[in-house]
């Protein structure tokens, strides 16, 4: 008779999930998408790319998404066009940065006109910066002044500074191309071509030889992409274009009134050192839309229909010619689109007649309205 034997089963053990677990596990699940512009936000995580939560306090609506970065056209659509058929945001005085430290130990007294470091403006889509240059403490420095002269209490840095932003920027993004628009009060001389020599910049140099003259057309984006020519440099003193081959600003491009007087709702009149806006031998249009004196506060209505209308109102004054750039204090700020939505509605014009660029790209769900 075999020996009976007898089993235990093992115990079965059951592991639940801490309850902080579950609830995070939860929350992922029921986390609603992304916002999008125009919609209430808390932080801008809750906004969708190219996006950030912002409060425009003058409205009293509270924060919302808005936009904060640009629609590459190149990218989108393609670069096989003319430099001059495509639309470009700028900033103005660009390396005038809230919160900027002092580089001289004097405090700053002067107005800023940006938020941003360099770098980033050019990573949210930024590829125009009008800079002012002044000779200074025997080198050349970015300087927020009046008279010709930088002191102190106006300085913002050494120009080779920003040099190098703008040089790693376009060392890291071969395909595209900045410009840069100086109000230039060096004088010392080739005092631009050393800083621009010891950033890198000039291995980028798109030469005076190759600017159209007449009206022409400028080469293609592609073209200038294959040749390594990617940066544009303009300056104010005429001289500057047979001593150090710097572009003569108002050889190439026309531009209305700054400040105040470029805000005057329906009207676009030229600045005084530009060939009228509508002058075709001038193949780039510039259009400035800031007011004389930088106010954050009120940034985001300016950036609004206002600066739509006002677009269109250049668009007419530069003998129907849609602007290539478009300058603006605290690029970022708007109660929707911006100043990115005017450079969309600009590339949509300048690409396909549309409203807005994303129109010129099959299948966005974007429909074209002229």
């Amino acid at each position: 008779m075999g020996r009976s034997r007898s089993f235990t089963a093992a115990p079965v053990r059951v592991v639940l999930a801490p309850p902080l677990l579950l609830l995070l596990f939860l929350l992922g699940l029921l986390r609603p998408a992304a916002a999008n512009v125009g919609d209430t936000c808390s932080t801008t995580a809750d906004c969708g790319a190219g996006q950030w939560c912002f409060d425009c306090e003058p409205k009293f609506s509270g924060s919302h998404c808005v936009r904060s970065a640009a629609t590459n056209p190149f990218q989108l659509i393609n670069n096989s066009l003319p430099f001059n058929k495509y639309a470009y945001l700028t900033t103005h005085n660009s390396y005038a940065i809230v919160g900027e430290p002092s580089h001289t130990g004097i405090p700053r007294v002067t107005f800023d006109n940006q938020e941003d470091t360099v770098t980033d403006q050019l990573n949210n889509g930024v590829r125009a910066l009008m800079l002012d240059t002044y000779d200074f403490k025997n080198d050349v420095w970015l300087c927020h002044s009046s008279g010709g002269k930088c002191n102190d209490f106006t300085a913002f840095e050494p120009a080779l500074d920003t040099f190098k932003e703008i040089e790693a920027f376009l060392s890291a993004n071969p395909s595209e191309i900045v410009t840069i628009i100086l109000e230039d009060y060096v004088h010392a001389p080739n005092g631009l071509t050393n800083v621009f020599n010891a950033s890198g910049l000039l291995k980028y140099w798109f030469p005076v030889s190759k600017m159209p003259q007449n009206g022409q057309d400028w080469p293609l984006v592609s073209d200038m992409v294959a040749s390594n020519q990617r940066l544009l440099v303009f300056t104010s003193i005429s001289s500057k274009q047979s001593t150090e081959g710097i572009a003569y600003q108002w050889n190439f491009m026309v531009e209305n009134n700054y400040g105040d007087d470029g805000m005057d709702a329906g009207k676009c009149s030229n600045r005084a050192e530009s060939a009228p806006l509508n002058d075709n031998t001038k193949s780039l249009v510039l259009m400035n839309y800031f007011p004389s004196v930088p106010v954050k506060f009120t940034a985001c209505l300016q950036h609004s229909q206002n600066l739509i209308d006002m677009v269109n109102t250049c668009y007419g004054a530069a003998g129907n010619r849609w602007a290539n750039f478009v300058a603006v204090d605290y690029y970022k700020r708007s109660d929707g689109g911006g100043a990115f939505q005017a450079t969309d509605l600009l590339n949509g014009k300048l690409l396909c007649g549309c409203q807005d660029i994303r129109a010129c790209s099959q299948g966005s769900g974007v429909v074209c309205s002229a």
